[in-house]
């Protein structure tokens, strides 16, 4: 055992301790989360608007407080851009969190001084929870790499403001820093390929044992240092690498290359981090789901995906959750979010402790004909399908294919990237076809009705996602190939990219 390992130990214990004493207890926590964002922010513009003074109770909250996404409180963030103070938490933000949105152009997202820890205290605890439950704590003593944005800041008036991952990177302790990889230019880089070049470089010959960062991007790092040293396998090269942490897509559908590539199975701690905030973690060895993250100054609340378009949607706190059920996940932070729609939708697998699993994007669906599928749906069908006939899959897409040629039924249209094709790929699309139909009912009905013909499968060429991908300027960082799409604009772009 090194000396870090030695020293951070019993401090891992305790965030274990910690960890099992609020989760014990979420309702609760919720609930005092509750009363402290209320208390904090009543003189704040936006709860003065809100009458946040009046507010006792949870019900008295929904009255007052209706349900936004970015546009809702874009005029609030106006006021904190110009300089403007207490307006939707007390003082004015730390920094802003520069991201894209698909309908409001640009978007800032304010951290402050109280909601930084949830950001980058969450990621340690979940860490420093793996080391306290597995004892494997030897990462630790030897280089991590997290594979992020720019931590290059700008100033939007006098706030700094960037990436979150960038952000983030500026919160890393100086006794961390030291073990930290890539080095500060070369994660300033912002064209991905000359960026992942320079990563090679720095860290083909350490002695790297944390690697993080998104599945895709991870994949091309391993493929590039075996490129690069000539060597089979990334154990070769890192033979002390044992932990894998990974964020923001579902790891199964590159788990098997990854694995492949690395030469091993590796341990993995997922996260479910965003720029509104840090909202669940992997806390157990193995698991299903990831846990709340219910201490940590987020108040939650969750509207059945069903009624999430309606004027005056259900809206249910912690405790009323049920499990199985598709919610989209609403945000109250002390960062002064409030009611804020992030456009995820989540499942709970379990309430002691509550563990969810993120089943994918409101705007993330297929609905052509009212089969209303989701992500999770398709990625389990494929994988189930793949994992029995030891198919690797690469990335994949899906859309609708509402108006075929030759009078064709209508049909779900498969873009598929493979390690290596099927060898009956008539075959694998039927199975996977069956899988589909035993994962949403109403899809069933629209096949078995002579609606949609079956789906049907595009074999894609090598690299065909990146390339898409590079072309939309989304190459990298924390950028992620859309799984569903209701319409044909990303459909028709990777046509070009067909396997005849």
């Amino acid at each position: 055992m090194g000396y870090k390992s030695f020293l951070v130990k019993p401090f891992a214990k305790k965030i274990a301790r910690d960890i099992d004493k609020w989760s014990s207890q979420a309702v609760e926590a919720q609930e005092e989360v509750f009363q402290y964002l209320l208390k904090n922010a009543k003189h704040t513009v936006f709860g003065k608007d809100h009458k946040f003074e009046n507010i006792k109770s949870y019900e008295a909250f929904k009255d007052q407080v209706p349900v936004r996404d970015y546009e809702g409180l874009k005029d609030y963030i106006e006021k904190i851009k110009n300089g403007e103070s207490d307006v939707l938490w007390k003082g004015v933000p730390k920094y802003l969190a520069k991201t894209s949105g698909t309908t409001s152009g640009v978007k800032y997202i304010p951290l402050t001084k109280e909601s930084i820890p949830n950001h980058f205290g969450t990621a340690r605890n979940a860490l420093f929870n793996y080391y306290a439950r597995t004892g494997k704590g030897k990462y630790l003593d030897g280089n991590m790499i997290f594979l992020s944005g720019s931590p290059e800041l700008t100033e939007v008036g006098d706030i700094k403001t960037g990436r979150l991952s960038g952000i983030v990177n500026h919160q890393v302790p100086s006794w961390l820093r030291k073990n930290q990889l890539p080095s500060y230019p070369t994660n300033c880089i912002e064209e991905w390929e000359d960026k992942l070049e320079k990563i090679v470089e720095e860290t083909i010959d350490k002695d790297m044992r944390l690697i993080s960062g998104i599945p895709p991007w991870v994949q091309m790092y391993y493929e590039r240092l075996l490129e690069v040293s000539g060597k089979k396998y990334v154990k070769d090269l890192f033979p002390n690498f044992s932990v894998f942490v990974y964020g923001g897509v579902n790891f199964e559908p590159y788990r098997s290359k990854l694995e492949e590539l690395v030469g091993k199975r590796l341990d993995s701690v997922e996260t479910y981090p965003a720029s509104e905030g840090f909202i669940a973690f992997q806390d157990a060895q193995p698991h299903e789901g990831l846990l709340l993250n219910a201490y940590s100054g987020i108040f939650y609340e969750f509207i059945p995906t069903s009624e999430i378009h309606n004027e005056n949607p259900t809206r249910l706190s912690l405790g009323e959750i049920e499990l199985g059920v598709n919610y989209a996940i609403i945000l109250n932070t002390n960062a002064g979010l409030w009611g804020y729609n992030i456009g995820d939708t989540v499942q709970f697998v379990s309430k002691n402790p509550y563990r969810l699993i993120v089943s994918g994007r409101i705007k993330h669906f297929i609905s052509a004909f009212g089969e209303h599928v989701i992500g999770k749906e398709v990625e389990e069908a494929l994988l189930s399908v793949a994992n029995a006939q030891g198919v690797k899959i690469v990335e994949f897409t899906v859309a609708p294919q509402v108006t075929p040629t030759d009078g064709e039924l209508p049909y779900h249209e498969w873009f598929i990237e493979f390690d290596e094709i099927p060898n009956n790929i008539n075959t694998f699309s039927a199975e996977v076809d069956k899988a589909m139909i035993q994962q949403n009912i109403y899809y069933e009905d629209l096949i078995v009705g002579k609606i949609l013909q079956p789906l049907k499968i595009r074999s894609m060429k090598r690299d065909t996602f990146r390339t898409y991908m590079k072309s939309q300027g989304k190459l990298g960082g924390q950028n992620k190939v859309p799984r569903l799409s209701n319409d044909r604009k990303i459909a028709d772009l990777l046509e070009g990219f067909i396997l005849k």
